[in-house]
């Protein structure tokens, strides 16, 4: 007998030491892109365009990221 259970998804993985998950933000319209900074060439890679609370819970669910996301402008 197979029983199907309901796996969590696991978040994702990404170099938690040299890179850093931050919310890059355009000063004049207020476009914001979720991505990842590295912290020694400042180099940024973009993951997803934010257009609401909702599409930022995701991106932080999806890497499994707890803490509110630092702005770079």
């Amino acid at each position: 007998m197979l029983f199907w259970k309901n796996k969590k998804p696991q978040p994702e993985d990404y170099d938690k030491e040299n890179w850093k998950p931050v919310l890059k933000c355009s000063i004049c319209n207020g476009e914001q892109v979720a991505g990842f900074w590295n912290i020694h060439t400042g180099q940024f890679k973009e993951e997803c365009f934010i257009r609401n609370h909702a599409e930022l819970l995701s991106f932080q669910q999806k890497y499994g990221i707890e803490t509110d996301l630092e702005k770079i402008y």
